[in-house]
């Protein structure tokens, strides 16, 4: 039997899974949605961090450890989290990483993982959940970027994936309308996680951006923004509001118009970009869980 989608608020009883939910967003939503009486599913790759995530969350949540780029690991994670929850109403397919460097100088297998995580993981993720999902007459809330529709040198293989989680979603929400599932995307800039921190720690915290680019925002202004989403069912969050402005201007951020404001920028800084990542001797923040665990040595 189709249960009720969620929605005008009420997320009392329902399952909501998080990937990348050992920190950072992931984390902040899980307790966010706990509190408005969800039942939390913290998928990841750090079992300590989503063990004692859920410890503080209660007995009514569950956790599971899984690479979300080894679909038979998430089919298993998910079976697990259905076996003690009962189903799925919402998925946040939230986890990600950032490779650092420019295509020249990223090796391609840091480039690739990049896109695996973040593209390929959400693609196995709704694979994985929609047939709860859509048992439910749930929500998808797939987690995309202010990078889909903008470009920064540095970040071909980031925005790269991001786009495409951006039409994943797009595509995807016209699939499954007429079952009664709503797909939303999630567009946040520079928010204040691991990820953020550590690239700044790591490469340099010389980014000289305008208004609400060039601003970091925190984890719980985006948590509350992205669990209004879920709430709401919408089709975008946007973390700020404002970058709906952006996404509206993408034409002209992406044409030769954009193109000759930021060569002047980027004849400098992408030079320094490269000399800090090959003197950093590492492609991804100390944080980052871009390794799955079948792969760590």
């Amino acid at each position: 039997m189709n249960a009720t989608p969620t929605v005008n608020g009420t997320l009392d009883g329902k399952v909501v899974l998080i990937t990348g939910a050992a920190r950072g967003i992931g984390e902040q939503v899980a307790r966010m949605v706990a509190a408005r009486g969800a039942r939390v599913a913290a998928v990841g790759l750090e079992p300590e961090r989503l063990a004692a995530l859920v410890a503080e969350l209660g007995d009514r949540h569950a956790w599971a450890e899984c690479d979300v780029t080894d679909q038979a690991g998430l089919d298993r994670a998910v079976g697990d989290v259905v076996a003690r929850l009962g189903g799925i109403d919402v998925v946040v397919a939230n986890a990600g990483v950032a490779g650092y460097g420019t295509v020249a100088v990223a090796p391609p297998d840091v480039l690739a993982r990049t896109v695996e995580v973040n593209l390929i993981g959400v693609m196995r993720t709704v694979s994985a959940t929609l047939p709860e999902v859509l048992a439910r007459r749930g929500y998808l809330l797939l987690v995309s970027s202010v990078a889909a529709f903008s470009v920064l040198p540095g970040l071909a293989a980031y925005a790269a994936a991001k786009a495409g989680v951006e039409q994943f979603g797009n595509v995807l929400r016209l699939e499954v309308a007429h079952r009664g599932v709503a797909v939303g995307t999630a567009h946040p800039i520079w928010i204040d996680t691991d990820l953020v921190r550590d690239a700044r720690e790591d490469l340099g915290n010389d980014r000289r951006l305008p208004g609400p680019l060039g601003r970091t925002y925190s984890v719980e202004q985006c948590a509350t923004a992205l669990v209004r989403g879920i709430e709401r069912r919408q089709r975008r969050v946007f973390v700020p509001r404002s970058m709906a402005l952006m996404q509206a201007a993408r034409i002209l951020v992406q044409s030769s118009f954009g193109d000759l404001l930021l060569r002047g920028p980027a004849r400098t800084a992408v030079p320094e970009l490269e000399q800090r990542v090959q003197e950093l001797g590492r492609s991804f923040g100390q944080h980052s869980v871009a390794q799955s665990p079948r792969s760590r040595p």
